[in-house]
C-alpha cells in the first residue's frame, strides 16, 4: 500500500485511528477521546488543613456516577501508616485500589529497612503511583490524591497536592481536591489563621465542606438521618486518628445554628 499523502488543509493530524478510518484501513466509529464507555463512580470533596500539632484531613462520602448518587457513604480518608494519611479525589475504584497498593508499599518498606520511610520520601512514592496511572487518566479514570502527615524528624505537619501527571506540591498551609474543592478553598482561605488548634480546625474544614455540598451536586453534606457524616481525622505526633461520629454530629449542629443565627432565624421562608 502506498504512503498517503495529504494536503496542509487536509492533514488528520497525529491521531492514527483518525488516519486509519481516513485511507480505508479501519471502519470503526470514532470515540470522543478520554471519553468513558460507562458510568465509574467519583468521589468528590476532600481537603487538608494544618494546624497547631499536625495536620486535619477531611472527606465527604458522596460518590456518584452521572447525574446519579450511586454512594452514600463512601470514605475516602484513610492511614497511609501511623504518621500519614491520604484523601482521594476523582475514580473512585482506581483510587482505592491505589491507596491500599501505597499502605502496602510503605508497610513492606518499613519491615525491610527496619524504619519507616520519610514523609517526603512518602509523598514522592504517591507521586510515582499517580504518574504511573497517567493512561487510565488519559481514559476518564482520573485520581488525585491529597497526601498529609507529620514529619516526626520536624516536629510540624506537612501537606501535599498532586495533578494527573504525578507532579507533586508541598502546600504550606491547605489543600483542597475535587469538585467542591473551589468552594472548599475558599471558606477554608477565609477562616485559616496560623497556630489554629485542633477543635478550631476540625469546624473549618466541616464548614467548608458544608459550604462545598450546599454549591456542587458531586460533593454530600451531612446527613442527620441517616447518620451519615464526613471522615475527618487528626494528624499529629500521637498518629492518625479518626474524628468520631458523635462528635461530629453535635459540631454540625453548631454549624447549622450558626447559619440560622446569621439569617436571622428565617428558615424555609418563615422566621422561627
Amino acid at each position: 500500500m502506498p504512503l498517503p499523502l495529504f494536503t496542509a488543509g487536509d492533514d488528520p493530524g497525529p491521531d492514527f485511528a483518525s488516519l486509519a478510518r481516513r485511507v480505508g484501513v479501519l471502519s470503526s466509529p470514532d470515540l470522543n477521546p478520554g471519553a468513558v464507555p460507562f458510568e465509574v463512580a467519583h468521589g468528590t470533596t476532600c481537603v487538608a488543613v494544618r494546624f497547631a500539632d499536625g495536620v486535619v484531613m477531611a472527606g465527604d462520602r458522596r460518590a456518584t456516577s452521572g447525574n446519579l448518587i450511586s454512594h452514600r457513604h463512601i470514605e475516602k480518608v484513610f492511614p497511609a501508616d501511623r504518621h500519614s494519611g491520604v484523601a482521594i479525589a476523582g475514580a473512585a475504584g482506581p483510587a482505592v485500589e491505589m491507596v491500599r497498593l501505597f499502605q502496602l508499599q510503605l508497610e513492606h518498606y518499613e519491615k525491610v529497612e527496619g524504619a519507616p520511610l520519610s514523609l517526603e520520601g512518602k509523598a514522592n512514592q504517591l507521586s510515582q503511583m499517580v504518574r504511573n496511572h497517567l493512561p487510565a487518566a488519559m481514559q476518564g479514570f482520573v485520581v488525585v490524591p491529597i497526601f498529609a502527615g507529620f514529619d516526626t524528624s520536624q516536629a510540624l505537619g506537612r501537606l501535599y497536592q498532586y495533578d494527573a501527571t504525578g507532579g507533586r506540591y508541598e502546600e504550606l498551609d491547605f489543600a483542597a481536591t475535587g469538585s467542591g474543592s473551589l468552594q472548599a478553598s475558599t471558606v477554608i482561605k477565609l477562616g485559616y489563621r496560623i497556630g489554629l488548634g485542633r477543635d478550631e480546625t476540625v469546624d473549618l474544614v466541616l464548614r467548608a465542606l458544608f459550604e462545598a455540598a450546599d454549591e456542587d451536586s458531586a460533593t454530600g453534606g451531612p446527613d442527620l438521618i441517616r447518620n451519615i457524616f464526613p471522615v475527618v481525622a487528626t494528624i499529629t505526633a500521637g498518629g492518625f486518628e479518626r474524628v468520631p461520629d458523635d462528635e461530629l454530629r453535635g459540631r454540625f449542629e453548631g454549624i447549622i445554628e450558626d447559619l440560622r443565627s446569621d439569617r436571622g432565624g428565617v428558615e424555609g421562608g418563615e422566621v422561627q
